[in-house]
C-alpha cells in the first residue's frame, strides 16, 4: 500500500525536519553485534540517510528507497553512496547481501505483503545472512499522513519471520514512548 506522502519534494523536505533529530544509532550498535564489520548489507527505506550514514562507517552499504524525491537527497547528501530504487515488498535486484536493515520502513506494509517482502529477504540473502528490522508495537493498523501503518506484536513477528529466519532476539525499546517499538535481529535459516 503506497501513499504519497514520501513521494512529493515538500513532504520529504517537511520529514527530513520532523525526523532531524531521530536514528537508529542504538539499533545499529545491536546488529553490529551479529554482522561482522565490512559486511556488505542493505538498508531498505534509506530516507533521509540519517542511518545510512551510521551504517557506512562500519559496512559496505547499499542504501535504497522507493521514493524519487528521497533518493535525490540521499545522492545530493551522499555524492559517493551507492543508492538504488528499490520497492521493499519484490526487491528487484541480482545482487546478494549479508545483511539487510530497515528502521520503520516495513510497518508500511499489509501483513501479506510483509509475508512476500520476508521471504524475498530470505532471497537475496548470503548463507548465514542477518536481518534487522524496527517496527511500530501495537495491534491493527491506521493511515498516518496518507500512508498506511501496520502495528506489529512479537508474537505476530515471530509468526511471520520464522519459516525464512531463525529469530535470535525481539526486543521492545522507546522511541518516542516506553516500548513503543520492537526491534527484530534474525539469521537466514539454510
Amino acid at each position: 500500500m503506497e501513499g504519497k506522502y514520501y513521494k512529493t519534494k515538500k513532504s520529504v523536505e517537511e520529514y527530513i525536519r520532523l525526523a532531524k533529530d531521530t536514528s537508529g544509532e542504538e539499533l545499529i550498535e545491536k546488529l553490529k553485534g551479529v554482522l561482522p564489520a565490512d559486511s556488505k548489507l542493505l538498508e531498505i527505506g534509506s530516507g533521509p540517510g540519517t542511518d545510512w550514514k551510521i551504517l557506512n562507517k562500519s559496512y559496505n552499504v547499499k542504501g535504497s528507497d522507493n521514493s524519487t524525491e528521497f533518493l535525490n537527497h540521499l545522492k545530493s547528501e551522499n555524492p559517493h553512496g551507492e543508492f538504488v530504487e528499490l520497492d521493499a515488498i519484490t526487491m528487484k535486484t541480482d545482487e546478494t547481501f549479508d545483511g539487510i536493515y530497515s528502521n520503520k520502513v516495513l510497518h508500511h506494509l499489509t501483513d501479506n505483503e510483509l509475508i512476500d517482502a520476508v521471504k524475498r529477504q530470505s532471497e537475496i540473502l548470503n548463507s548465514h545472512g542477518i536481518i534487522c528490522h524496527s517496527f511500530w508495537k501495537g495491534e491493527g493498523s491506521e493511515i498516518f499522513k496518507g500512508l498506511f501503518v501496520n502495528y506489529h506484536t512479537e508474537v505476530g513477528l515471530r509468526e511471520v519471520f520464522r519459516k525464512y529466519f531463525e529469530i535470535r532476539s525481539i526486543e521492545n525499546y522507546k522511541e518516542f514512548e516506553i516500548d513503543d517499538s520492537l526491534l527484530l535481529i534474525g539469521k537466514k535459516k539454510e
